[in-house]
């Protein structure tokens, strides 16, 4: 027995000499404490957790030299190498904050996301299609928006004091010339692309990204869907026409065809029409797109769209009715846009392609021809991709080539002929640098030639964004931006510099439960805007300046309420300019103080149906009264409208929707036109600028032929 014990204190004499203590810290980059962090002794069975304040401590009998891991939710792991001989261990571990896609902060600040694949949006790539008063027009339902002005008689986006050709459309990061159909004087026009081509849609009002360029107020950027799933024809009988699409899918592409002929003059000739038609619109479309996949992560992609369109209009004399000439124009538009994407490895992908835009507007003015005609080329290549898990960097070049040509042939003979051919070459780069989950900062610059000046440019861009909160943030952004001067203008003066704009932005945002709520503030200060020297349009420089400002609420809920959603906006709005034919700074006639909208949209099970409901106001706008002793000194009536749209489906695969705008019949007013010269009283006549009906009403049944029964077109409309 005293052997036995001998031997045994022996034993535990030993054992408790091979015992190594190994202590130490977890923190992060900040030197703070980071509780419950795993801390483990490869191989082996020993290890700890961190206490609250990060601390750690245990024994072990191994010996030799091992590893220690460190881990923690959020960060990444952490090895060291340590010596175990019996002797205490002391380590302080730092580890670093993992930047996880799902869990960082992102941009917002003058952004709307809108996609179907995202939780993060704000704005559905769906709700384009379906929100009342759009009638499936893309602009019309991001008129419902925060910084857009409701500008009846146009029809386009007006964007923060900016007017409709300051904001441009891009598909698949290609530029679009023109993206709105063509639209008899003081009648709204219609956005050209439909918005189930697309599965994401990016509206930014301001601040956006350094590879967007030629977009002084807005950019669009469309992101057009990839193969389809599914074989199926979709026929739509329309009150105004009609249309068919095929869509052919097999495993790894996917081809789609649409033809749709649009008829308004049988709907004119029912409803009494403010506009004196001689000829109504008449247009045909055809799109198509090829989508196919390449290798094992490239995706192809070919789109083109055509229209023929004419009408003809009297357009009648301020002071006598009964005077009038007959305007009659004949559009026709091609698209082309090839688009390529392709992974080049784990970390980097390819992007790039050409679009092709033509557009002739053939006008007969009584006895004289206007023939105008714009082409134009752009390509682009980017490469994206992480340099590390903290650093992505976006960089890529293009070319944007355009010719403009106006050709005016008089009754008696003589032609004048105006045009200029455009070259602008571009770079651009930019990365998004992330401190943390937290904080991010995009810094990039765009680089522009520009031929018809000889002038090179750099327009820094930076923004800003920091997480306040598991669903709450706040962002910043700057920038400086610039665009050629519309075509009417550069026409007369092929020398005139760029007009240019810088953006200031600050945006906080929160996004919980379905909820989300954004308020956003602005400053935007012009430069450079084309004046007319001495109030003669022929003589032209860039004398003109100007500024916009204003603050902007959005709140969106679809949890709230049983089966609805809704989303309610707000924008305030100060700008004055001096530009054109503007004697001092003032207010622009197309700019309105306040804009409100509420969207309503609720699914009626019972019936099958989709009931939705929207409300725009806008505060009056101002006008010039030559009769008056002060500049743009009127003021039109507010603009308030009710629409209403209607989806019935007596079968899933069938839809009958309604859709009525100005539900209420108001009379808007956008404005008066004056006469050139004065009455006998002394007087400049006017007459004011209207509505060319107080309502539109459209009705459609849309079939879908598939395999599936229970496809449909909702969706779409």
């Amino acid at each position: 027995m005293k052997i036995l014990y001998s031997i045994l204190l022996t034993f535990i004499a030993l054992t408790g000499y091979a015992q190594t203590k190994i202590s130490g810290k977890v923190v992060d980059e900040r030197g703070a404490g980071i509780p419950l962090a795993n801390v483990i002794l490869v191989d082996t069975y020993d290890g700890t957790s961190s206490d609250t304040e990060g601390n750690f401590e245990f024994t072990t009998t191994e010996t030799g030299t091992k590893i220690l891991l460190v881990k923690f939710v959020g960060y990444k792991d952490s090895q060291h190498e340590v010596v175990l001989e019996g002797k205490p261990v002391t380590v302080t571990v730092q580890l670093e904050e993992m930047i996880n896609e799902l869990e960082a902060v992102m941009i917002t600040a003058g952004a709307f996301a809108a996609s179907d694949e995202s939780r993060r949006t704000v704005f559905k790539a769906v709700d384009i299609a379906t929100t009342a008063g759009a009638t499936a027009d893309i602009a019309g339902a991001l008129n419902t928006l925060p910084g857009t002005q409701k500008v009846g008689e146009s029809g386009r986006l007006f964007v923060r004091g900016g007017d409709g050709t300051e904001a441009k459309t891009f598909i698949d990061g290609l530029l679009v010339l023109d993206a709105y159909s063509p639209s008899a004087p003081n009648t709204p026009s219609r956005g050209r692309f439909l918005p189930f081509m697309f599965k994401g849609t990016s509206f930014s009002t301001g601040g956006y990204s350094a590879e967007y360029g030629q977009a002084l107020s807005s950019a669009l950027a469309l992101d057009s869907k990839d193969k389809a799933e599914m074989t199926r024809t979709d026929i739509g009988i329309l009150s105004v026409g009609g249309d068919i699409t095929h869509t052919q899918a097999w495993e790894r592409g996917s081809i789609i065809g649409k033809i749709q002929y649009t008829n308004i003059r049988p709907y004119f000739g029912l409803i009494n029409q403010e506009i004196d038609w001689e000829k109504p619109p008449v247009s045909i479309e055809g799109s198509g797109a090829f989508r196919q996949q390449v290798g094992k992560d490239g995706m192809l992609k070919v789109y083109g769209n055509f229209n023929h369109a004419n009408y003809s209009i009297y357009q009648h004399s301020i002071d006598d009715y009964n005077s009038k000439f007959l305007y009659d124009l004949t559009n026709n538009y091609r698209y082309l846009n090839g688009f390529y994407k392709e992974a080049l490895n784990d970390n980097w992908i390819v992007r790039g392609g050409v679009s092709y835009t033509y557009q002739e507007n053939d006008a007969m003015v009584d006895d004289d021809n206007i023939v105008e005609t714009e082409k134009g080329v752009h390509a682009k290549t980017v490469f994206e991709g992480s340099l590390s898990d903290k650093v992505e960097l976006k960089t890529g070049v293009e070319l944007i080539q355009r010719t403009y040509n106006q050709q005016f042939t008089f009754d008696d003979g003589s032609n004048l002929t105006r045009a200029f051919d455009e070259v602008i070459a571009a770079g651009f780069a930019e990365a998004d640098i992330y401190t943390s989950n937290k904080f991010v900062t995009r810094a990039g610059a765009r680089f522009e030639y520009n031929n018809l000046m000889d002038q090179f440019s750099v327009d820094p861009r930076i923004s800003l964004a920091y997480k306040t909160g598991t669903s709450s943030q706040v962002s910043f952004a700057y920038g400086k931006f610039r665009q050629t001067a519309k075509n009417e203008l550069v026409r007369v003066n092929t020398t005139l510099d760029p007009e240019k704009a810088e953006h200031f932005i600050l945006n906080y945002q929160r996004i919980e439960n379905n909820r989300t709520f954004r308020i956003e503030t602005y400053y935007k200060k012009y430069d450079d805007l084309v004046k007319y020297v001495n109030n003669d349009a022929s003589i032209l420089n860039n004398a003109g300046n100007g500024y916009a400002k204003g603050i902007e609420l959005f709140w969106r809920d679809n949890r709230s309420l049983r089966n609805t959603d809704y989303w309610i906006s707000y924008s305030f709005l100060d700008t004055k300019r001096d530009y054109l034919n503007y004697p001092y700074k003032a207010t622009p006639t197309f700019a309105s103080k306040h804009n409100f909208s509420a969207v309503y949209k609720y699914f009626v099970q019972a019936i099958n149906s989709q009931l939705g409901f929207t409300y725009s106001y806008t505060s009056g706008r101002p006008y010039n009264n030559p009769n008056a002793g002060k500049f743009n000194n009127g003021k039109t009536p507010v603009y308030s409208d009710l629409s209403f749209n209607w989806s019935y489906l007596p079968k899933p695969y069938l839809i009958v929707y309604l859709s009525c705008t100005n539900l209420l019949g108001r009379d808007n007013i956008f404005g008066y036109e004056y006469s050139t010269e004065q009455n006998a009283n002394g007087i400049y006549n006017s007459r004011p600028v209207r509505q060319a009906a107080p309502r539109f009403l459209f009705l459609g049944i849309f079939i879908t032929l598939s395999k599936d029964k229970s496809v449909n077109q909702l969706p779409s409309l």
